[in-house]
């Protein structure tokens, strides 16, 4: 029976898991520059937003017309929140789609490296053990199927999230146009 762990094995399996996490490491980075740039351009258009409301709200000369331009203000306000929203939500999916990707290849190379030593330990079996390995493969097809679906739901339900997302904060402000 040959080993299952060689030296050139081992140094593979750490350079690979190296590799990963410089991987994560790199897609993380990523991710904060892209919020960082987020927070600042949303910083500074909402700055920008509240100095026009408060010169529209210097030069307003009869109070009667604060309700109306009360909604008036708020309104871009709230557009801004749902963009950012939406940009806060996408960088995060995003990097959960790297995660992802980073996670099934792994979980693939595992699946081959469990497959190969399940056929190693297979021949070197007692005779009349093949149902316990079929059941075993089965098992394992099976397995793999289960997530391969919660995984596709996943990434479905992450697809939509935006646009629902959107739908049900933006919603009362169209209604308020209306």
């Amino acid at each position: 029976m040959t080993p299952f762990i060689t030296p050139e094995r081992f140094a593979n399996l750490n350079k690979t898991h190296l590799e990963n996490l410089v991987a994560i490491a790199n897609s993380m980075f990523s991710r904060a520059d892209h919020l960082n740039a987020l927070n600042v351009n949303t910083a500074c258009a909402m700055m920008e937003d509240g100095v026009a409301a408060t010169r529209t709200l210097m030069a307003l000369r009869d109070a009667q017309n604060l309700p109306d331009l009360q909604v008036k203000l708020a309104e871009p306000m709230i557009d801004k929140t749902v963009g950012y929203t939406r940009g806060v939500y996408e960088i995060a999916a995003h990097g959960q789609q790297d995660f992802n990707r980073l996670f099934e290849s792994q979980f693939d190379e595992l699946n081959k490296a469990f497959m190969v030593a399940l056929e190693q330990v297979a021949k070197s079996a007692p005779a009349g053990s093949d149902a316990v390995f079929a059941t075993i493969r089965s098992s394992v097809e099976t397995a793999n199927e289960l997530i391969g679906n919660a995984s596709q739901a996943a990434r479905q339900a992450a697809e939509a999230g935006v646009p629902a997302l959107t739908t049900r904060v933006k919603g009362p402000s169209d209604k308020s146009d209306a």
